[in-house]
């Protein structure tokens, strides 16, 4: 009798989670019909959020690099003007080396022992200098550019030829690293 209790407890059970399931089913058709467009409304919504998110770390990513560039670049401008400031000051001191020289060889004396140690020295000064990366400009007889010559004046010449350009350079220019430290000052043609 109990056996056969247990079998009519177990068939109610059944047929109550069939039932369940039953509705379940039914009541998930009733909302698949209506599911559909509340799930593409929230699938466009997360489509466009993960497109706005995408464009949103493209940006970033193209920022960075951009800065990784430009610190990179900045650097390298650094290092090689890093003794600038050490560089101009001893363009003043190459300015009397090079007037002390042109004294020495328009002198017309016999040169000594001293007269050529100098020239050593100043010729060593020059090396060092241009190891450092420093470059003379090179501007008599050139067109006159006011992007790198100053002109101090201008002289009246007889030579068609050589008006608008430097007849004489007062002051020498230098370049330090192919950027200019210091501007020529010419006297140009007119």
């Amino acid at each position: 009798m109990e056996d056969l209790k247990n079998k009519n407890t177990e068939n109610h059970e059944n047929a109550s989670s069939n039932t369940t399931e039953n509705l379940n089913e039914s009541a998930n058709m009733a909302d698949q019909t209506n599911v559909p467009e509340e799930l593409t409304d929230e699938l466009e919504s997360v489509q466009s959020e993960l497109a706005e998110q995408k464009e949103k770390y493209l940006r970033l990513y193209a920022e960075f690099d951009n800065y990784k560039r430009r610190n990179a670049r900045e650097r390298v401008e650094l290092i090689q003007t890093a003794g600038k400031e050490v560089i101009i000051s001893l363009l003043d001191v190459m300015d009397d080396c090079d007037r002390a020289e042109k004294q020495v060889q328009e002198s017309g004396q016999p040169e000594d022992a001293v007269q050529e140690g100098i020239l050593l020295i100043f010729n060593k000064l020059r090396s060092i200098l241009s190891s450092k990366g420093l470059k003379p400009m090179d501007c008599k007889g050139q067109e006159f550019n006011p992007d790198e010559h100053e002109a101090v004046s201008q002289v009246p010449v007889a030579d068609e030829k050589l008006k608008g350009k430097i007849i004489e350079e007062i002051v020498k220019g230098y370049y330090l690293n192919d950027k200019i430290i210091r501007f020529a000052k010419v006297v140009v043609g007119l």
